[in-house]
């Protein structure tokens, strides 16, 4: 689908050819993309927020103010070519709470490419940050306006008014886009789209990466027409936090400055639009161990009436320098839908992950589909000799074909740990598959996990393409107090499954656990089995309870030396922070 829409994309820039804007053109016209500029098959992807004119019939192309001698064009354009409109303003608003950042991007755009006596459809694109999630769509045309809202299976069924399921749907999985119906040649379209993303996180410091990269074929023509971009950037880290601000891709003025909060500002007349994203990167002072609980009421409109919480916890940068020693199984998918570009990309990033093994780590590599293949009868250390016997046994052995069973190989990696307790055992399960049994599989690593064990087996999983059951795979991961991560198309699974092996490799804390409960009537937690503290990742839970919270709540865990952990974190009002928004999903 990416392919097909970068193709009609560069169909419609050659089709605005046609287009006469007159003398007073303040932009050059579209330049072709030269084939040594080009960066594959996705360069003409958009890069932030982009409207397009879908044409079918190219004899409609004409400026709507101007009409020009165009001659006859015979034939359509099929695929229909999708021209880019011309931006006449745009301003984006992010609000960060934690590890979240919900945006917003408002703008305006002119159909400036159909005769003013014709209409075409046009398509809005909407790529998102790290794992982007998509909010809500307003559109303002004229005398129309659209709006997107979440809708039952029932009333879809029972409805004619709600569009289509294919005027809106994901080109990739960060690319969202939406078709709205007939829009004459010569109008403004007013667009305003809310998503919200994930900060990036590594040692202490939050990044924000908002897609803001506008092409120069966006510019409107005419050198009398205002040009206005503005950003409002807003950071609430909770009380008793002090922000420090590291990196800014834009000019960013400050507005205010508060204990946890931060807010920035910049607007401005401009010539072009920004032609790089929106970066913002920031840390939070503290030579200590940093944390806290906030807690809120419910909405009123809200189905479960039990109170909010949200606990956070970010080591020192002294803790997060003594990391686990590792005892890891790779357990990965051979199966036959696995065949060619997944299978080589994930061998490729498996041979990376392999490589940063520390010596005095033990790893093994398990192969499945129908049956299993083993690399050791036990775990190896891993020492460059090792890791170059089992690079050339994964060239022989990773094979595709045949069938998906997922439980024979996790039993089998579990009966390898040892329990010496000086080190974390990790299993590291790459699919692309979905199987049958879920359920009984999530038991039996839950029994595995509750065995009395110094440490637990951690169960980290991978799930590769838009058909593996992700919703089993991160429900495993949680059971084992592990991670999920996931890659929706071939070409991310190296960048992703490697970011996924570096917050298993950078635990710093392990068994954290809650005490001093009995005050509750009630208290449950998501994730229900509290995870392990990363360097790669800020720790943040939440859940509902019923009763009075306490002034404090206790929180222990061990070091990788063994030695034991516990901090008190003080508990306050959530203020001006949708703690229902920010944590989605809570325990039933």
């Amino acid at each position: 689908m990416a392919e097909d829409f970068a193709r009609a994309v560069e169909d419609g820039i050659r089709l605005s050819k046609r287009i006469y804007f007159g003398k007073d053109r303040a932009v050059a016209p579209p330049k072709p993309i030269l084939a040594m500029d080009k960066a594959g098959e996705h360069s003409y992807l958009p890069s932030a927020v982009m409207v397009y004119a879908i044409i079918g019939d190219p004899s409609i192309v004409d400026n709507p103010d101007i009409p020009s001698y165009q001659p006859h064009v015979h034939g359509r354009c099929d695929p229909p070519a999708l021209i880019p409109l011309q931006m006449n303003g745009i301003s984006l608003e992010a609000d960060c709470y934690f590890d979240t950042a919900f945006v917003t991007v408002s703008g305006s755009w002119r159909v400036h490419c159909v005769m003013g006596s014709r209409s075409c459809d046009c398509r809005i694109a909407i790529p998102m940050g790290e794992q982007g999630s998509i909010l809500g769509i307003e559109v303002a045309a004229h005398r129309k306006s659209y709006r997107t809202q979440l809708t039952g299976l029932d009333d879809i069924r029972g409805s004619e008014k709600i569009g289509k399921t294919e005027d809106g749907s994901f080109l990739t999985p960060y690319i969202f886009t939406l078709t709205i119906p007939q829009v004459d040649g010569g109008l403004n379209l007013s667009i305003k789209v809310r998503w919200s993303q994930k900060l990036l996180y590594n040692d202490g410091q939050f990044t924000l990466n908002i897609p803001f990269s506008f092409p120069e074929f966006v510019v409107p023509a005419g050198k009398k027409i205002s040009k206005k971009e503005k950003i409002l950037l807003n950071v609430n880290c909770g009380p008793g936090t002090e922000i420090l601000c590291k990196t800014t891709s834009h000019p960013l003025k400050e507005l205010k400055r508060q204990a946890g909060r931060l807010g920035f500002s910049y607007e401005a007349e401009v010539l072009s639009w920004s032609s790089y994203d929106l970066v913002f990167a920031y840390t939070i002072a503290s030579s200590q161990t940093c944390g806290g609980i906030l807690v809120q009421s419910p909405a009123l409109d809200d189905v479960d009436q039990r109170d909010i919480f949200c606990c956070y916890f970010l080591p020192s940068n002294q803790q997060t320098k003594k990391v686990f020693r590792k005892e890891v199984v790779f357990v990965v998918d051979i199966s036959g839908s696995m065949r060619g570009k997944p299978l080589e990309n994930t061998k490729s990033a498996l041979f990376a992950s392999l490589s940063k093994l520390d010596p005095q780590d033990l790893f093994n590599v398990i192969a499945f589909a129908g049956e299993t293949f083993i690399f050791s009868s036990s775990l190896e250390l891993a020492t460059s000799e090792t890791i170059e016997k089992v690079t050339g046994w994964i060239n022989m052995n990773f094979v595709a074909g045949g069938g998906t069973n997922i439980l024979l190989p996790l039993t089998q990696a579990i009966k390898m740990f040892s329990d010496t307790g000086d080190a974390i055992p990790m299993i590291f399960l790459i699919t692309d598959g979905s199987v049958g049994d879920e359920r009984h599989i999530c038991e039996v690593m839950k029994a595995e996990s509750a065995n009395k064990r110094k440490i637990c087996p951690r169960i980290y999983t991978f799930g590769i393409g838009s058909f593996c059951n992700h919703y089993f795979l991160r429900m495993l991961a949680m059971v084992g107090r592990g991670y999920h991560d996931a890659a929706y198309d071939a070409d991310s699974i190296e960048v992703r499954l490697e970011g996924l092996f570096a917050r298993m490799s950078s635990i710093c804390l392990a068994n954290v656990a809650f005490q001093n409960l009995h005050d509750f009537d009630e208290f449950k937690v998501y994730p229900s089995e509290l995870p392990d503290v990363s360097s790669k990742s800020p720790w943040i839970v939440s859940g509902r309870y019923r009763g009075k919270f306490p002034d404090s709540l206790a929180v222990t865990g061990i070091f990788s030396d063994m030695g034991r952990f516990s901090a008190e974190l003080k508990v306050h009002a959530a203020k001006d922070m949708p703690l229902d928004k920010v944590r989605k999903i809570f325990a039933p």
